[in-house]
């Protein structure tokens, strides 16, 4: 973690775009992308390598000037998720890493104690996992599966933390954070009672996350054996949803084909009519339990300007929050109407 001595360095001269000042103690940044993903980065992205480190610097410069307390990780690697997750919109980038640390803080039920080690049961049973083999746009695949979670086993939060990991280990790919992730959903027996552990808190909080809270790309979200229940829960949600993300929504039902319209059987487990033999989900389970130091980070409290609030730094999530709740408090009777 970097100190506050840190912050007073200034951002590398318009005139040299391609030095590099390294903070104390910084590990050196060494770009692995591909040819290939470079190009992509810089047509998709705006990111330019030639200026890359310059980009890096301003930001670090902004955090360092607006939020000297925010206690956030302040090496390049790290910077570079948040500058390409905004496409290098520095503005956009800084309220992205502020929201990440408001987050955090804001459910401790969540973030407290957030280690792989801490939530194994969960990893255990199977409800997340990624799938071994890349997508053809180079995207692995999470795939969940909420039948797999017993409710009188652990709280639903559990599953959030499993999500969460998941996500932070991804994302530490380069090749990751440039090609973005898809998600695969399988709602196959997922009962009233069980949905009803979706509530309106945890929903909104879920959604404020991976809009606003997080640094990945979210390139497609494909739902399958999806119950009548949850084409309730999706209509309630998707107000509060950006239209991009809510456009990246698949319903598939119980149809493989359009599934397969969308990530191809060859990359898929048997369960889903692919061709990559049954869904095993030990190689997860190993790679991240053995990433646990990985997530021992100190993340300090989140100290915000004077004249500003934790509700002020996610007003893109958050704007309509009163709305949102007012909306979301009918949940419950429309659940039992769809069930």
């Amino acid at each position: 973690m970097s100190g506050d001595s840190d912050c007073t360095r200034t951002s590398p001269s318009v005139e040299s775009p391609s030095d590099n000042e390294f903070l104390p103690d910084q590990p050196k940044y060494v770009c692995s992308l591909s040819p290939d993903l470079i190009t992509k980065a810089r047509e998709e992205l705006q990111e330019k390598p030639e200026w890359r480190l310059r980009d890096v610097q301003a930001l670090r410069d902004m955090v360092c000037k607006d939020y000297p307390s925010l206690g956030t990780c302040l090496d390049d690697a790290f910077l570079l998720r948040f500058l390409r997750a905004r496409k290098f919109d520095y503005d956009r980038a800084l309220q992205l890493l502020v929201n990440y640390h408001t987050c955090r803080r804001s459910w401790p039920e969540v973030f407290n104690n957030l280690k792989p080690s801490a939530i194994k049961p969960v990893l255990e049973s199977g409800f997340v996992t990624v799938l071994p083999r890349l997508d053809p746009e180079g995207r692995h695949v999470v795939c969940i599966r909420p039948d797999r979670w017993t409710p009188s086993n652990y709280p639903i939060t559990e599953n959030i933390r499993a999500i969460y990991l998941t996500l932070e280990k991804l994302i530490q790919s380069e090749e990751t954070q440039v090609n973005g992730i898809v998600i695969l959903a399988d709602y196959k027996g997922v009962s009233l009672s069980k949905a009803s552990h979706f509530g309106p808190f945890v929903a909104k909080k879920v959604i404020g996350i991976l809009q606003d809270g997080f640094p990945i790309r979210i390139k497609a979200v494909n739902i399958i054996n999806e119950p009548r229940i949850f084409k309730g829960i999706f209509a309630i949600i998707k107000p509060f949803l950006k239209e991009k993300i809510a456009n990246r929504f698949f319903l598939h039902g119980c149809d493989l084909n359009s599934l397969h319209q969308n990530i191809p059987p060859v990359i898929l487990p048997e369960e889903y009519g692919g061709t990559s033999g049954k869904l095993d989900i030990s190689a997860w389970n190993e790679l991240l339990l053995a990433s646990e130091e990985d997530f021992l980070h100190d993340f300090s409290p989140l100290v915000l300007p004077c004249d500003s609030s934790p509700h002020d730094m996610l007003v893109s999530g958050d704007a309509d929050e009163k709305q949102c709740d007012d909306s979301l408090r009918g949940m419950k009777p429309q659940l039992y109407y769809c069930y």
